[in-house]
C-alpha cells in the first residue's frame, strides 16, 4: 500500500481525497518509481479544484511532475536505483501522476535526474523550470542573443517566469519582468531582472503596433498581454508563448508579423521530444544555481496540496510549490 492524492468523479464535481492505494491498482507501465517529490502546478491545481476539465479518466492521481528512484524496470534504459525525473506526457491527466508515493510509467517518458540537483531541487524546477529552459533554448536557436536587447518575461513571479528570469540573466540577457505584484520587485531583481514592468501596461486591449521595446519575450499569460507583447517587439524579434494565465484568446492582428518580421514561437512541454528535454535539463544543470531554488520554491506535504491548489488558482502563490509526498 502507498499514499496518494486521488481524484474521483462525483455528481457535485471532482472529489479529492488523501487515501491508501494498493500496488496492484497502479496503471500499466514498464518502470516503477518510488516517488520522492512532486510539484503543484497550475494545471494540477485546476484538476484538484475542478476549475477546468484537466482529468481525462477517473480515478486519477494528479501531478504532472515527479522525481524519484526506479525500483523495477523492464525498459532497456532504466535499472533499479536510477534517479529519474518525469515532466508532462499526460501524467496527472490521462495516466496516474506524481502526487503519490509510487508511480508506474512508460520509461520513454523519463529523463535522468541531473547530478547537480537533488530530487527536491529537480521538483523546485519541475515542468515550470523545464518549460522556461525550453523557451530560452528556442529564443537562442532563433538568433535572439544578449546583444539584441532587452527580453521581457510576463507572469514573472510564477514558476515559469521566475526560472526564466534566472536563466536569461545567467545567459547574459538584460531582463524586464512584468508582474502585478509590486511588492515582489526585490524578489525579481534578486533573480536577475533589471527592470520591473506593471502588468497593467500590457493586460488591456492595445494598438496593433506599438513602440518597439523588446528584442524578445517569454510570455506565460496569453490573451491581450501576448498581443501587446508582440505589438511591442522589435523588428526581427521573437516571442516564446507557453502559457494562458490571462486567457486562451489571442486578440491580435498580423501587423507585428508582416510589418516587423516578429516570430511567435509556441512552446509545448507535454509532448516535447527527448532531445529537447535533455537540452533543457542540461541548461538548467549548467546555468541555474541550486541555491536560488530556495527563494523560488516552497515545500508542502501531500496532505497540504488540496488547500494549496485553491491558493494557486487564486493567484496568491509566488514561485514554485514542491510536494514532499512522504510527509
Amino acid at each position: 500500500m502507498f499514499t496518494a492524492l486521488l481524484i474521483d468523479k462525483a455528481d457535485a464535481g471532482p472529489q479529492v481525497t488523501l487515501t491508501s492505494v494498493a500496488d496492484a491498482d497502479l496503471p500499466e507501465g514498464n518502470v516503477r518509481v518510488d516517488v520522492s517529490h512532486s510539484t503543484l502546478n497550475y494545471k494540477d491545481a485546476l484538476a484538484i479544484t475542478g476549475k477546468s476539465p484537466i482529468v481525462r479518466s477517473y480515478p486519477m492521481v494528479p501531478g504532472i511532475d515527479l522525481a524519484g528512484v526506479v525500483t523495477e524496470s523492464t525498459h532497456p534504459e532504466w535499472s533499479a536505483g536510477d534517479g529519474v525525473v518525469l515532466n508532462g506526457w499526460g501524467v496527472g491527466e490521462s495516466h496516474w501522476g506524481g502526487l503519490a508515493q509510487r508511480a508506474s510509467v512508460d520509461g520513454d517518458w523519463l529523463v535522468p535526474l541531473p547530478a547537480e540537483f537533488t530530487a527536491r531541487q529537480a521538483m523546485a524546477i519541475g515542468t515550470a523550470g523545464y518549460t522556461a529552459a525550453l523557451c530560452v533554448e528556442v529564443l537562442l536557436r532563433h538568433g535572439i542573443g544578449p546583444d539584441r536587447g532587452e527580453i521581457l518575461v510576463t507572469g514573472a513571479t510564477g514558476g515559469v517566469g521566475s526560472i526564466a528570469i534566472a536563466l536569461l540573466a545567467e545567459a547574459g540577457f538584460t531582463v524586464a519582468a512584468a508582474t502585478g505584484k509590486a511588492t515582489e520587485a526585490g524578489y525579481l531583481q534578486d533573480l536577475g531582472a533589471s527592470t520591473v514592468v506593471d502588468r497593467a501596461e500590457l493586460s488591456d486591449r492595445g494598438k496593433p503596433l506599438q513602440k518597439e521595446r523588446w528584442a524578445g519575450a517569454i510570455d506565460t499569460v496569453g490573451s491581450h498581454t501576448l498581443a501587446n507583447v508582440c505589438a511591442q517587439t522589435r523588428y526581427g524579434g521573437a516571442v516564446a508563448a507557453c502559457g494562458l494565465a490571462q486567457g486562451m484568446d489571442f486578440p491580435a492582428t498580423v501587423a507585428p508579423f508582416i510589418l516587423r518580421g516578429v516570430t511567435l514561437l509556441g512552446i509545448d512541454s507535454v509532448q516535447a521530444a527527448l532531445t529537447r528535454r535533455l537540452e533543457a535539463w542540461a541548461r538548467l544543470a549548467r546555468d541555474l544555481d541550486p541555491a536560488a531554488l530556495d527563494s523560488i520554491a516552497t515545500e508542502i506535504s501531500l496532505a497540504e496540496a488540496i488547500a494549496a491548489a485553491d491558493r494557486l488558482v487564486a493567484g496568491t502563490v509566488r514561485g514554485r510549490v514542491v510536494v514532499d509526498v512522504n510527509r
